[in-house]
Formats: C-alpha cells, sequence, structure tokens
C-alpha cells in the first residue's frame, strides 16, 4: 500500500498517543481528521488521558507511558511531551516493539538523538523526527525546484521564527529545567530548513540575548558553506514578525510567505524580478496528517529511513544547535547527565 497523496491513511495502523498537551492535541486532531486510526493515549495521569481520550475519542486510556507502549493493539507512538523528556520517553516505546514519531526539537541534545536512532536501526523500527514543516506540499514542490536546478546555484538561505509567546518565568518556554528558550522550541524550524536546503555547514556563528532564568530570549546564527554559500536564521520567544523564508540562486529566488514553515504560498521569481511561479496549494486540517503519512508508508515498506528527513539528519540537525548553545552558552541538565524523568 502507498499513502495518498493528501497525507490521508489507506490502512490500519494502529497510533498511540504518548502525552496529553496542546501539540498532542494538534495531532490527535489531524489524524483523526484524515482517517488514521487512533487506538490509544497515554499520561502519567489517568484523569487527564480519559478527558484527552473522550475529547478525540479515542477508544483505550492509559494511566501510564508504560502501559501505553505495552499495548498490544498500538504500532506506533507520537511522543508528545516537553523536549527534555523525549529521549526516555522514545527510549521507553523502541524497547517495547513501537515505532516512534517524536516532536521537535528531537532530543535536548545530539546523543540523546544519536541513542534513539541507533536503538530504532538495531530493532528495525522507525524513528522520525516530528518536523511536520518538511512534509507539506510546499516544501515537496520547493526540493523539486531546487533540484531541477532553475535557480541556479544557490548562494543564501534566510528563515526566520519569532513568536510573542508566555513571559511567565515558571512557564516552560522559560525554564531552563524543561528546555526553555528560543533555540529549542522555534529556531529548530529554521535551522532544520537550511540543513534541508543546503545541508550540514562547515561552520557555525551564532549570538543570543538571554532571559532572567537563563535561556535564550532571541538567537541568531550564521551557518557558513565550503563554496561560500550563506545561512542565516534568527528566532526570540518575546517579540512576533512575519515569519518568511528565502532561497536566492544565481539565477533568482524564492520568496516563501509568512508563515513559511505552516502550509502557505510562495513565489518564484527570476533575477529581474519576473514572477515564474506562483505555488498555492490548499491544504486540509493543520497540515500534521502529512508527517503520519510518512510514518506509515516507512512502515508498510520496511524502511527505518526516509529521504525527506532521515533519523541522520536529525541527529545533525542536533549537533548544529549543540554548536549554536555552545556558543552563546546555554546548557541544560541532560547534557551532563543520561535523562531525566517526565511527568504530565
Amino acid at each position: 500500500m502507498t499513502n495518498h497523496p493528501n497525507g490521508t491513511s489507506d490502512g490500519h495502523i494502529r497510533w498511540g498517543i504518548l502525552g496529553t498537551g496542546f501539540i498532542a492535541g494538534l495531532q490527535a486532531q489531524d489524524l483523526i481528521e484524515n482517517g488514521f486510526t487512533v487506538q490509544a493515549v497515554g499520561s502519567r495521569s489517568l484523569e487527564s488521558s480519559k478527558a484527552f481520550g473522550e475529547k478525540y475519542s479515542i477508544p483505550t486510556a492509559h494511566n501510564s507511558y508504560e502501559a501505553l507502549v505495552a499495548d498490544a493493539d498500538v504500532d506506533v507512538v507520537y511522543i508528545a511531551t516537553p523536549h527534555p523528556f523525549h529521549h526516555a520517553n522514545a527510549l521507553l516505546a523502541l524497547n517495547a516493539g513501537k515505532h516512534v514519531l517524536v516532536e521537535k526539537a528531537f532530543t535536548i541534545n545530539a546523543r540523546e538523538a544519536q541513542e534513539i536512532v541507533d536503538l530504532a536501526e538495531s530493532k528495525g523500527l522507525v524513528a522520525l523526527e516530528a518536523m511536520w514543516s518538511r512534509f507539506l506540499p510546499h516544501m515537496i514542490r520547493l526540493r523539486e525546484i531546487i533540484q531541477e536546478g532553475s535557480l541556479g546555484e544557490i548562494r543564501k538561505v534566510t528563515a526566520s521564527h519569532n513568536q510573542d509567546l508566555p513571559k511567565d518565568p515558571a512557564h516552560r518556554l522559560n525554564n531552563p529545567a524543561l528546555g526553555g528558550g528560543a533555540l529549542l522550541d522555534l529556531g529548530v524550524y529554521p535551522v532544520s530548513f537550511v540543513f534541508d536546503v543546503l545541508g550540514a555547514p562547515l561552520s557555525i556563528r551564532a549570538s543570543a540575548a538571554m532571559t532572567a532564568t537563563g535561556v535564550d530570549r532571541q538567537t541568531a546564527a550564521i551557518f557558513e558553506y565550503p563554496d561560500g554559500q550563506q545561512a542565516l536564521v534568527d528566532c526570540a520567544l518575546d517579540i512576533a514578525s512575519n515569519n518568511r523564508a528565502a532561497i536566492i540562486g544565481t539565477k533568482g529566488w524564492i520568496d516563501i510567505e509568512s508563515t513559511w514553515y505552516n502550509p502557505t504560498p510562495f513565489t518564484r521569481f527570476d533575477n529581474q524580478g519576473h514572477v515564474l511561479e506562483r505555488f498555492d496549494q490548499p491544504v486540509t486540517s493543520r497540515g500534521m496528517q502529512y508527517q503520519a503519512a510518512e510514518m506509515e508508508r516507512l512502515i508498510r515498506e520496511g524502511a527505518t529511513a526516509g529521504t525527506i528527513l532521515p533519523p541522520s539528519e536529525s541527529v545533525a540537525v542536533m549537533a548544529a544547535m549543540d554548536e549554536i548553545r555552545r556558543q552563546i552558552g546555554l546548557s541544560y541538565d541532560a547534557d551532563a547527565t543520561p535523562e531525566g524523568t517526565s511527568k504530565d
């Protein structure tokens, strides 16, 4: 079987949702609206699990993550906890024989990411990062244009991700114990985008401004490549912007409109500014069903890695994030200790 081009499911692979927070709800909704089978949800709190299950008409509610991953009626687990807990949660599910779709940022650091990837590979299971923007129709078309060569040599990529988010020092985004900061929550989008277009950089130069709680309030970085190409990425968690992106080549450029990492139009221009292509494909639901369709395709084909976002690239993205954090002086407990424990 293959997946339908609009991201719907055409088989009976059964999903479990690990975690009951905001992002879990968004993914569950897109799964259900597009014909995927959501079989179970698990939380540290049975009350939370039951409430989530009732809201999304999920048949089984478990009172622990351990019970969820042990459920024989679950084939793949979507891990939707905060990123400091992705490592432990993914290992738990993989050791139970489940495929995992792991929210971004994939982990706290590259070491954790590599451990997930190695375990999945050893067990013949899929460990896919839920960088949902990679799988959207406009991103697929962007790759086609780049491969066609109509932009010429790609010289520069720019991408921003700025949001005006809660200022409460105790909020997850501002709490270093929960992996807070602009880079891991927001910056991972433009960093992953740069890898998608230009690959891994030769070097990175980064700068940041920090919050009173010790996480990055805003971060900017220049990615440099052997032939002089550059990528400029920036993120901030206390200011909003139009969040556009651009791919600039020797024969023209592409302007991706606000908000570039969501389903959105883009325009391709030649060097004189003439419009060569306008891409504007409507997307049903939020668009998170496309990453689920890729997961199901990999499972059906018995593959552990695809070409859109192979596990090795998720590790490389985390390594780049590690280097940015090293330069801006941002470290987390997980950088020194194997893993933390989770609650929701």
